[in-house]
């Protein structure tokens, strides 16, 4: 897959739908590592994510139409907070979520923000593999009440 032929672009409320599905798609693999199906990002409904999309400079990766990934994030001062980045199982593995990280922050710098925050799930390698590749850095562990720590990682977007 060519990278010219992947357009990225901002996550508008209107890309809620296919958004859901995707979101739902990819952390199906997340909900095998953790034994629980009772994760937020497969649990969130439609109208919250909808909500969610109202103010949000988070972006999606589309080809030939099909949506293939879609992060969320949001300006929080001069902090962006990036959220369930999500791509499509089967064309994981192919620098999509690299591409959509680059384009989040820089609507990120766009908004005013110096540096970026985001989190993943203690036991989620491959996930803290690409952030790390990314230039995030671990900031800190909180341990949740099921006893999986949640990594949170930062990056100056300077």
């Amino acid at each position: 897959m060519p990278d010219d032929v992947i357009d990225i672009s901002p996550i508008t409320p209107e890309d809620a739908g296919e958004a859901l599905t995707l979101q739902r798609a990819a952390f199906v693999q997340e909900a095998l590592i953790y034994n629980s199906v009772q994760m937020p990002p497969l649990t969130q409904t439609l109208e919250e994510l909808r909500a969610e999309l109202a103010e949000n400079v988070g972006c999606v990766a589309r080809e030939a139409g099909r949506m293939l990934g879609v992060v969320r994030a949001r300006a929080d001062g001069e902090l962006l907070l990036i959220g369930r980045l999500a791509i499509a199982p089967d064309v994981q593995g192919r620098g999509i979520g690299s591409r959509l990280l680059d384009a989040v922050e820089e609507r990120g710098r766009d908004a005013g923000c110096l540096e970026a925050e985001l989190f993943t799930g203690s036991l989620s390698e491959a996930n803290l593999r690409l952030y790390e590749r990314a230039g995030y850095r671990e900031s800190s562990r909180v341990e949740g009440d099921d006893g999986i720590e949640q990594v949170f990682l930062r990056k100056a977007l300077t």
